[in-house]
């Protein structure tokens, strides 16, 4: 998800974690969408939230 996306706060509000529903955070740094629920980052990739379990990076 761009920088433009994300300050759309309505769009990051409609999405949740796959795994609890829980609300996301977002990671500019690293581009990706956190779930600390889940202990999960899910990927961003061209603008595009990636929100598959298989493709998520679990937190340390």
């Amino acid at each position: 998800m761009t920088e433009d996306v994300i300050a759309d706060r309505r769009m990051l509000e409609a999405l949740v974690c796959p795994v609890t529903h829980a609300v996301l955070s977002w990671d500019a740094e690293r581009q990706e969408l956190i779930s600390k629920a889940a202990n999960l980052a899910f990927p961003v990739r061209n603008g595009i939230p990636v929100m598959l379990v298989s493709e998520a990076r679990a937190l340390d």
